[in-house]
């Protein structure tokens, strides 16, 4: 007897985001069961070290795990699971996407129902239930291309013109037949496929789904926006859209594909459009990135430079022994010195950390101050006023302090220092998952007021005991809970209630007050969320305890990785000769320099999204000392050893005993 043709294929390429995988995962298993034909899953893992693939082996059994040894991209690792994938349909899938149960069953009525639709999308939304542009887009061709990049589409999305690289024209509310899908949720014809061919591997990341969307069509095939079903979509897993690696590889993925498909010999002049427009982004992005970071250093220094001008004048005016003014050169050079020396003493101290503490403000500036008085006895030519220097330490105090309070008051209306305010947390879900919610939440230390749960469903009325204290009332009461209670936050608890309820609560919530949202997976230790399509997503499960993640030690490292590359650059033409992979050890150097490489940290265990990458890992010291490799579990103990007893020095000690491979490529 022949085996059951397979219905649908799903293939999910992960890299690093064990906690939305699991999620996506769970919604997939639901949704095939309501399909009501063979589906089979893929999960293809691109060297991911965050627990991803011993994850899917314990929860999910039942899914086609293939596990590379590297990471090859998303073109190359989705085509691995394509040419083993037997379903009539086949589905690409990102990992940070919640599908409804229904979804499936829809989709494949509707391909059953145009046998010509050769793609589908499907609405999307993000972490806030708010619908996400990209559901559906256009060609980009030169002009379209040219409209993004300049920010015409973003000032008329709308336009019939300057808008159609998401179609801003179109109901987003209504079916389409329109030219470029999704690679977040790709549907497709197996036969279609097998006519115009898989993915472009000659994108990395970004590009491939605009390619193949175009084949389709070229192909004869149509491609459809299907808003009859939604899904979530976390955005900015793997980078960030407001980074310069962002605007480098998703405009050069333009590139290729304008070479590839629009008249070649007119691709050598679109390119250096292109590119132009790559080198004015990426340096807009890169002075806003700069601005935004510096913008309180420049407040802070704007203001003790006008307090110190102001009491120079007073101190002239009324104190000064003999009454003539300071020299120029105090005012242009020397008072500009002693913020700098206040502002990095702070910064040092910590004054710049969250959460603030006045504490560390206080004890940088009153070092700042020792430090400028005890210098400025060496320096006749610029031992000015000691009065001064005094007085200008108490200014930075009450200047700093009362700019930061100031700054608390006009965003939240509270004049106080501290910026992180306890939130107040409502839980959607049965009271059993609402205390599991509470107890994950105590575990990650989260700054939360729990109110109370929300029941799922509507009780029935009768002699029951009555309910608990902390019960709210039910889910069709949800938005007067929000208003009366003042929720800055819910979390669903997905054992109780059903994808498309959440998806649709989100959706149909107000937005005024604002509330953010997270989900509890059946089953999971992850609360996630997202606040936003241009935000990472999120999730409460985090191991605060961890020494090597507290500010403190985060910029000490940062401080040591900086000092040592720049000794090693210094020593490299004699330490060159003594490393296995030469070329890497000056690359690995300059990387370290810019903060995109870290010397030492956790290749093995899970690090947070924002950490740089490892060169060396804790277990590569340990591992000269063994007498065979060590497994992954070892690894990964060790790491997490060095992460919670972290310390400068460990790093000195690693780099050492490691010496002979700094040029180490990943």
């Amino acid at each position: 007897m022949p085996p059951e043709e397979v219905a649908l294929s799903v293939i999910i390429v992960n890299y690093n985001v064990c906690y939305f995988l699991e999620q996506a995962l769970l919604s997939v298993r639901r949704a095939g069961e309501k399909l009501g034909r063979p589906l089979e899953v893929f999960v293809v893992d691109n060297n991911s070290v965050d627990g991803s693939v011993a994850m899917v082996r314990a929860r999910f059994p039942e899914v086609i795990l293939m596990a590379n040894h590297h990471n090859p991209g998303f073109s190359k690792a989705n085509n691995q699971a394509l040419r083993k994938a037997r379903g009539r349909y086949v589905l690409l899938l990102n990992p940070d996407t919640v599908v409804e149960e229904d979804t499936f069953r829809l989709c494949c009525e509707f391909m059953d129902a145009h046998p010509r639709c050769g793609g589908l999308g499907v609405k999307m939304l993000d972490g806030q239930g708010r619908f996400l542009p990209e559901s559906k887009r256009g060609l980009p061709t030169p002009a379209v291309a040219f409209y993004k990049i300049f920010g015409l589409a973003r000032l008329f999305p709308k336009s019939r013109r300057f808008g159609r690289y998401h179609l801003g024209f179109l109901s987003p509310n209504e079916t389409h037949e329109i030219e470029v899908l999704s690679g977040a949720f790709m549907l497709m014809r197996q036969a279609a496929l097998a006519e115009v061919g898989l993915l472009d591997e000659d994108y990395f990341m970004y590009g491939e789904d605009i390619d193949l969307s175009y084949r389709l069509t070229q192909g004869g095939w149509q491609n459809y926006y299907y808003p009859g079903t939604r899904i979530i979509h976390y955005k900015g897993e793997s980078t960030k859209r407001t980074s310069v690696n962002y605007v480098f590889v998703f405009y050069r993925a333009m590139v290729i594909f304008a070479r590839k498909h629009f008249a070649p010999q007119r691709a050598g002049t679109f390119s250096v459009l292109i590119n132009a427009a790559i080198w004015l982004r990426a340096g807009a992005a890169v002075a806003q990135r700069l601005l935004l970071r510096a913008a309180p250093v420049l407040l802070d220094a704007g203001l003790l430079y006008a307090g110190m001008y102001l009491l120079k004048n007073y101190w002239e005016q009324n104190h000064k022994y003999v009454r003539e003014p300071y020299p120029e050169q105090y005012m242009l050079l020397a008072v500009p010195v002693y913020i700098a020396v206040w502002l990095g003493s702070a910064f040092l101290s910590g004054a710049y950390d969250r959460p603030l503490r006045a504490g560390r403000l206080v004890r940088g500036i009153v070092v700042g101050t020792l430090l400028i008085s005890a210098f400025s006895n060496f320096l006749d030519a610029w031992r000015f006023s000691k009065a001064l220097i005094l007085l200008g330490g108490a200014w930075a105090v009450a200047a700093l302090l009362l700019r930061r309070a100031a700054g608390n008051f006009l965003r939240h209306r509270r004049f106080s220092l501290s910026e992180s305010q306890q939130k107040n947390v409502g839980i959607v879900g049965s009271a059993e998952e609402s205390g599991r919610v509470r107890q994950l939440l105590e575990q990650a230390a989260v700054p939360a007021r729990i109110i109370g749960y929300v029941e799922p469903t509507t009780a029935p009325a009768t002699g029951a005991a009555p309910p608990p204290d902390d019960l709210l009332g039910e889910v069709r009461q949800l938005e007067d809970i929000i208003r009366i209670y003042g929720l800055d936050e819910l979390v669903f608890c997905g054992r109780d209630l059903p994808a498309s309820q959440i998806i649709g609560l989100m959706a149909g919530l107000p937005q005024h007050p604002p509330v953010a949202f997270k989900i509890l997976p059946p089953g999971s230790q992850y609360i996630i969320g997202s606040s936003g399509k241009d935000s990472p997503g999120d999730y409460y499960a985090l191991d605060i305890t961890l020494n090597l993640f507290r500010p403190e030690q985060v910029r000490n490292k940062r401080l040591l990785d900086i000092l040592s590359s720049l000794l090693l650059l210094t020593l490299s033409p004699l330490l060159v000769w003594f490393e296995q992979h030469k070329a890497g050890f000056l690359r690995n150097c300059l990387r370290v320099l810019v903060g995109a490489r870290t010397w030492v940290g956790l290749r093995h265990a899970t690090a947070p999204q924002a950490a740089a990458r490892a060169i060396l890992s804790p277990a590569d010291a340990a591992a000269t000392a063994a007498t065979g490799p060590l497994d992954e579990a070892t690894q990964r103990r060790l790491e997490l050893l060095y992460a919670k007893d972290y310390h400068p020095a460990i790093d000195w000690r690693i780099m050492a005993q490691c010496l002979r491979h700094l040029g180490r490529e990943e």
